[in-house]
């Protein structure tokens, strides 16, 4: 890592020296469920995606598989009322599963139904055994709100719960929405406000979906130098990716 480098926040050095993202050769949908015990049994590591109503968890989960229309988008919030499970291929042979998780905090739905997705997620975060990792979004317009506090208190150490210790990258969405002279000083604030490293994201940004897929990747401990044996065509990325680990 160069001394510029080591001088920029967590975000802006993985910006300027992450490698292309992993290609997803499929990705498809496999199973829904509106309660726990609908579930499929666990077959792959999962990464959960979490965060309030509209703050742009599908889009962003399109973006990085590479699919418009794979994860359920909608103008209207609250429209997610199920957990979805995606199982994605990358070219060089990774295999995982991708969590879509209900959103919370959207007042209009009935006290209810926010009580039943309440229990849904956390039921999710606290017992699944395949849970590897849970990416935690956040509108960088809005910064941390107490719901999202709350979801990280969740996945931290919570009773009652009953899998292995997972990892957590937090992550700004739609950094596009601020004028990009704005953008390092509100990614900053973020961090300072509560002392965390954030992954900043925009849909409109195709670096920052790099970004994301290597902490990602790094965090669920894949392999994404190596392809697997009778590849072909794979050795000219994973000597790219190779070049940028040495950087």
């Amino acid at each position: 890592m160069s001394a510029r480098e080591a001088a920029l926040p967590f975000h802006e050095v993985f910006i300027m020296s992450s490698p292309t993202a992993p290609r997803v050769v499929s990705a498809e949908f496999v199973a829904g469920a509106m309660r726990a015990e609908q579930l499929p049994a666990p077959q792959k590591l999962e990464v959960a995606f979490a965060g309030r109503s509209n703050v742009g968890k599908s889009s962003l989960m399109n973006a990085l598989v590479e699919r418009r229309k794979l994860v359920r988008t909608s103008g209207t919030p609250g429209c997610t009322r199920q957990i979805s499970l995606f199982d994605v291929t990358t070219r060089l042979g990774s295999q995982l599963t991708l969590v879509d998780l209900p959103g919370y905090g959207y007042a209009k739905r009935s006290h209810s139904e926010r009580r039943e997705w309440a229990e849904l997620i956390q039921s999710y975060l606290l017992k699944r055994t395949a849970l590897a990792v849970v990416v935690a979004l956040v509108d960088i317009r809005r910064g941390l709100q107490r719901e999202d506090e709350q979801l990280l208190e969740l996945v931290g150490a919570s009773p009652g719960t009953t899998r292995a210790p997972v990892e957590v990258i937090h992550v700004a969405t739609k950094l596009d929405k601020l004028p990009g002279s704005e953008r390092k000083l509100a990614m900053d604030q973020l961090r300072k406000q509560t002392g965390r490293s954030w992954v900043g994201f925009s849909t409109e940004l195709p670096e920052t979906h790099h970004v994301l897929w290597r902490q990602i990747m790094a965090r669920l401990g894949l392999d994404q130098l190596k392809p697997p044996a009778g590849a072909a065509g794979d050795d000219v990325d994973a000597k790219s990716a190779a070049a940028s680990e040495r950087e």
